[in-house]
């Protein structure tokens, strides 16, 4: 027996039930593409990252808000059913789920955009800079 079957797998139901539920919690880089092509987002993606790093690169169309300053006080332009979406660096990074604990404190709808930058890119997508001052 092998450590993957060593502890059975989800009855069916309780999979599909598991399954169904992660889209209420994640997307992924290839929808939030798509919903950069098709026009203006219908939700606010926040990069969680540092200024520098967001700077260097980042998700088009996405607001830098690093995960340890997000407050009520940035968030009062935006009506309380906004749905927000976060990310950071990748899969290696907790700062995407920081962010999203932050919003879901403050009662704000919140997804996490898996695979963050490093699955932007393996998707084959461009990143946005920030031009730097001369």
């Amino acid at each position: 027996m092998s450590n993957v079957t060593t502890v059975p797998a989800a009855p069916s139901i309780e999979a599909l039930k598991h399954f169904e539920d992660e889209f209420m919690f994640e997307t992924d880089c290839s929808d939030v593409h798509a919903a950069h092509q098709a026009g203006p987002y219908d939700f606010v993606l926040i990069d969680a990252r540092s200024h520098d790093l967001f700077n260097a690169g980042h998700v088009p169309g996405a607001t830098s808000l690093p995960h340890g300053k997000i407050i009520a006080s940035k968030l009062e332009a935006y009506p309380q059913d906004t749905v927000f979406v976060t990310y950071c660096a990748g899969p290696h990074c907790n700062g995407a789920a920081r962010a999203a604990i932050r919003l879901a404190k403050l009662g704000r709808p919140v997804k996490i955009m898996a695979g963050g930058v490093t699955g932007w890119l393996d998707e084959g997508y461009e990143l946005e800079r920030v031009a730097q001052a001369a």
